[in-house]
């Protein structure tokens, strides 16, 4: 008997980086309305929604009355459309060590696997990555109120896979995204540095590390 049923995974920094492509775009977008953004900066925006990006960055510069809601959606866009031309490259090659073997050892125990990641290109990637067949669900993050850190994502992928919050395990390697699992009250698994992911309730430092054994006793 599996102590959970489902786990739910973030894309970026868990399964495979595109954050650079993120801060590229950002960047190139910024630049277009006379604001400049830096690296440092670009960690504020991790695993939060595009919108809640965009916002941050006007804020940053102090411009965020500067545009109406009309024009803010139309950078939002404009920021996506040089993404996904960006990530349109990435293949299975760009796939995380490990994390084929991680989705073919859940399947055999037959846990579900969902993405709970805060980009609508999260299917794109899937496709792209090659790991279309393991993945049972990937959550809209249109469909839901808010995004990380509130936990409306990782509940959702919970509602539509029929899970109980309690058999759910939510892995994530921002601050944003394991303050949203521990919200739906869920086990936080962080992907990267301990110091940094303190909330989590075991951190692995890659993805490939993660052991089964040890999360299912």
């Amino acid at each position: 008997m599996n102590k959970y049923k489902l786990f739910i995974f973030d894309m970026d920094g868990v399964i495979t980086e595109t954050s650079e492509q993120h801060y590229q775009a950002w960047k190139k977008l910024a630049k277009e309305i006379n604001i400049e953004i830096d690296r440092k900066f670009n960690e504020k925006l991790k695993g939060v929604s595009r919108m809640e990006s965009l916002e941050r960055i006007l804020k940053n510069a102090h411009r965020e009355n500067d545009f109406t809601d009309e024009e803010k959606l139309e950078f939002a866009t404009r920021k996506n459309d040089n993404y996904r031309e960006m990530i349109l490259k990435c293949t299975e090659d760009d796939l995380f060590e490990g994390v084929k073997d991680l989705f073919i050892e859940l399947k055999k125990r037959d846990i579900k696997i969902a993405i709970g990641s805060a980009s609508k290109n999260a299917p794109t990637l899937v496709d792209l990555l090659g790991i279309k067949d393991y993945i049972d669900y990937i959550v809209n993050p249109a469909e839901v109120k808010r995004g990380k850190p509130a936990p409306d994502i990782f509940l959702n992928a919970a509602e539509k896979l029929g899970v109980d919050i309690s058999e759910c395990v939510g892995i994530e390697d921002a601050e944003a995204g394991i303050e949203a699992i521990k919200s739906a009250g869920m086990f936080a698994v962080g992907i990267g540095d301990s110091t940094v992911l303190n909330q989590a309730d075991i951190v692995y430092k890659h993805t490939k590390d993660i052991d089964l054994e040890e999360l299912m006793n």
